[in-house]
């Protein structure tokens, strides 16, 4: 699916909540090293300050990041921008790269009031547990829920 496809119909709802998964440059597991995970773990901190934002569970996987996003008064395109562009930044400085990092694209969906909260922040978590990284969640270092 093209970019330009992706962000049909995409609405950015002020205090709105998202599920949003983006995916590294053909898939490559940047974050199988921990310092580059580490750095992009720091990211998060950096746009919920930033954006007045709430990531409120994510998971970084070696190839892919999921996140619930709780947006506050900014855009959704501002905040995952961010997130991408500062993550992406020091990626490249710590490599000594300049390379791209994150596919263009982002998939997100706006959840609705009567979708449960507590069940998609299982699902992002639980995508180290069924992609086989660890046979326990407490073992996973990359991930943070407020609902866990």
């Amino acid at each position: 699916m093209s970019w330009n496809n992706l962000r049909k119909g995409r609405v950015s709802t002020k205090n709105g909540e998202y599920f949003i998964t983006f995916v590294c440059q053909q898939r490559f597991p940047y974050f199988s090293n921990p310092a580059l995970a580490q750095l992009f773990c720091q990211c998060i901190t950096h746009n919920e300050v930033k954006y007045q934002c709430q990531w409120l569970s994510w998971v970084l996987m070696p190839d892919h990041f999921h996140g619930l996003l709780s947006l506050g008064e900014t855009t959704l395109g501002a905040v995952v921008g961010q997130l991408k562009g500062a993550s992406a930044r020091l990626i490249n400085q710590s490599l000594n790269t300049s390379g791209t990092i994150w596919q263009h694209a982002y998939f997100d969906h706006a959840l609705r009031h009567e979708e449960d909260r507590i069940g998609v922040s299982r699902y992002i978590v639980a995508n180290p547990l069924r992609r086989g990284l660890v046979k326990n969640i407490g073992d996973y270092p990359y991930w943070n829920s407020v609902y866990l």
